[in-house]
This record gives C-alpha cells, sequence and structure tokens, in this order.
C-alpha cells in the first residue's frame, strides 16, 4: 500500500496483544516529513492507551525500513527551512520519547536501510532489534550539513561507548547488519528471507511472557542508564517485590511448577 492522504502514512493494527506499527510511503523509502511524524506519534499513543498491547513492532513498508529526513521536502522549504525543521524535530522527539516511556517492549524490524535521526535513531530508541543480513544503518547527518537528532548523541552513545559514538556519528560509516550486531545496535541478524517470521516470533515469544514484567525490566533498564549500581539495587528490590503480590506473578510461579504455559492477565 501507498500512502496519499493523511492518515494513511502510518499503519497500525493490534492482534493478539502485538500492535503493528508500519511506516507508509515505501516510495520515498519512508522518509519522514512533519506529517508522517505527527501521525506516527498518534499511533504511538494509541499503543499506551490500549491495555490489550502486548509488544509493539515498528516497521517500514517496501523495501528500506526508514531512510531518514525527507531531504526534498527540506530542500523545498528554502529559508523556511529552521521553522519547518523546529515543527519536524519536535514531533520526532515527542515519537521517540513515547517509544521509550511504552510499556511494552519495542522491536524495531530493518530491512534495507535504516538512516537519519528517524531511521537510525528508532533502531537506537528500540528494545530488541531485528535486522535482515542486506540491511545497511548510517546516521547521515552531517552529511547533509546538519547535526544527529532522534535522541542518537545519547542512546547511541549508552549503546556503543563514547569514543565509538563519536566515530559513527562524525564519520558517518555505512554498517552492514553484521556490523551493528558486533557493535550492539542490532540485537539479531537473519537471513532477509527471514525476517518477518524471526520477528513474528520474537514478538509472540514476549507477547506469551507476564507483561508486567517486562514492562518492569523495560523500565529498569532505561531508567537505569544514568545511575550508579548502589542506586538501582534498592530500586530492583523495590519493583521485585511489588511484581510479586501480582496475580501474574502467582501464575508465573505456578506454571514454572506444573510445567505449563502460564496465562496472564497484565495484573
Amino acid at each position: 500500500m501507498t500512502a496519499e492522504n493523511p492518515g494513511d502514512l502510518v499503519l497500525l493494527d493490534v492482534v493478539d496483544g502485538i500492535a503493528r506499527i508500519r511506516l507508509n510511503r515505501p516510495e520515498s523509502a519512508n522518509a519522514v516529513d512533519a506529517l508522517l511524524l505527527r501521525e506516527l506519534h498518534e499511533k504511538i499513543l494509541r499503543c499506551h492507551a490500549d491495555p490489550t498491547v502486548r509488544v509493539v513492532i515498528l516497521s517500514g513498508e517496501g523495501r528500506n525500513f526508514c531512510a531518514g529526513g525527507d531531504v526534498k521536502t527540506f530542500a523545498s522549504k528554502g529559508e523556511a527551512l529552521p521553522d519547518y525543521l523546529r515543527e519536524a524535530t519536535a514531533w520526532l522527539q515527542l515519537a521517540t520519547a513515547a517509544l521509550i516511556q511504552l510499556k511494552a517492549p519495542v522491536i524495531v524490524k530493518v530491512q534495507g536501510f535504516a538512516a537519519g535521526g528517524a531511521g537510525f535513531g528508532f533502531v537506537c530508541a528500540a528494545d530488541l532489534v531485528v535486522a535482515g543480513e542486506g540491511a545497511k544503518l548510517f546516521s547521515g547527518a552531517v552529511r547533509v550539513g546538519m547535526a544527529p537528532d532522534g535522541g542518537t548523541t545519547v542512546t547511541l552513545a549508552r549503546i556503543v561507548g563514547l569514543r565509538r559514538a563519536m566515530d559513527l556519528l562524525l564519520t558517518n560509516p555505512t554498517l552492514s547488519a553484521a556490523e551493528a550486531r558486533d557493535l550492539g545496535i542490532v540485537s539479531r541478524v537473519v537471513p532477509d528471507a527471514d525476517l518477518d517470521d524471526a520477528v513474528d516470533g520474537l514478538a509472540a515469544e514476549l507477547a506469551a511472557q507476564p507483561p508486567l514484567g517486562l514492562t518492569a525490566t523495560k523500565r529498569l533498564v532505561w531508567d537505569g542508564l544514568g545511575a550508579t549500581v548502589a542506586e538501582r539495587l534498592s530500586e530492583e528490590a523495590r519493583v521485585v517485590s511489588e511484581l510479586s503480590g501480582t496475580a501474574d506473578s502467582r501464575e508465573a510461579l505456578a506454571a514454572v511448577i506444573e510445567r505449563r504455559p502460564g496465562v496472564y492477565q497484565g495484573r
């Protein structure tokens, strides 16, 4: 499907606890503009509000995940570009923050290119990233006379370390999927033909787990990035104690003891 009207630029469906958010500008390699980013933020907020959502898959229609900002749109703005970019980057900031703050784990599926503050940025803001072996990833901002955005000046450094992040953002090498995996940017690399099945299988595996435990784990990891171990030990203890009083925790313990699949209600 090719998006022709506002409202079609980002697609969302939820089936069996798995929300699928799909960037839908395949003819433009899913390059983003202000309108698409606004729609993306709205779709992510729908996932926030839907208690049935246990996993979110963010993907792009067509041959590429996301080629970053729509440089043709940017160039067309002329001297009005700064005002336009203030709007576009505001929506990008909101969408990125909303992904990180989702209760549900976020899987990004990468085929083709993942570039720029949107494509590369969403990869760095995800909880898990599955890439086809033919995927290519890079920042690309300085190539067009701009600076990295989408949170990558923070998220990338925390993933790969300061020196590697500086190298990647300043020199903009194009990383293969395998190179990105070795740096920790990508979680798993699979043959291109197996990408859909691999992502679907991972999402189903996560959706079958106790959702409160997944949410607590995601929050502990993200919120603890700038904390000391001592600070997080007390928070971990608090969260574990809190979770132990939930129905899902009791069901999970019973399922392990009885050697059967658990049935979880998110409470």
